[in-house]
């Protein structure tokens, strides 16, 4: 089992800042999730998305584990129009390396804002 570092006030606020810049800019629902998976990554990140119900279509969900090292992004029906699987894992090729580096946060931030960013553009 993986530690998993708790997030600072600020960093907390600055997660949530970016969140809600991307949903905004996009219109689609974004959501972020630290933590340990219950069975397999995969299947786990997809059951958080699925649990936002009506709203999953028009969302994106961003698991990450950081002891298990191991990074997911779910897009519901209508967000997978706008974010193809190439943009996705280009994405999350550059969150990884944040990571790696030990920025987890900058990292997040950085996906989160190129998610959005990139989902605005295909509108």
């Amino acid at each position: 089992m993986g530690t998993l570092r708790t997030l600072t006030t600020a960093q907390a606020d600055d997660l949530r800042k970016a969140l809600q810049g991307a949903e905004r800019r996009s219109g689609l629902r974004f959501g972020v999730f630290l933590g340990e998976p219950a069975g397999s990554r995969r299947h786990f990140a997809e059951r958080l998305h699925a649990a936002l119900g009506e709203e999953s279509a028009d969302a994106v969900v961003v698991f990450v584990d950081p002891g298990g090292r191991a990074l997911e992004i779910v897009t519901g029906r209508n967000a997978r129009r706008r974010l193809s699987d190439g943009a996705c894992r280009l994405t999350a090729l550059s969150m990884a390396t944040a990571f790696s580096a030990g920025d987890l946060v900058g990292g997040l931030l950085y996906g989160i804002a190129a998610l959005g960013e990139q989902a605005t553009t295909r509108r």
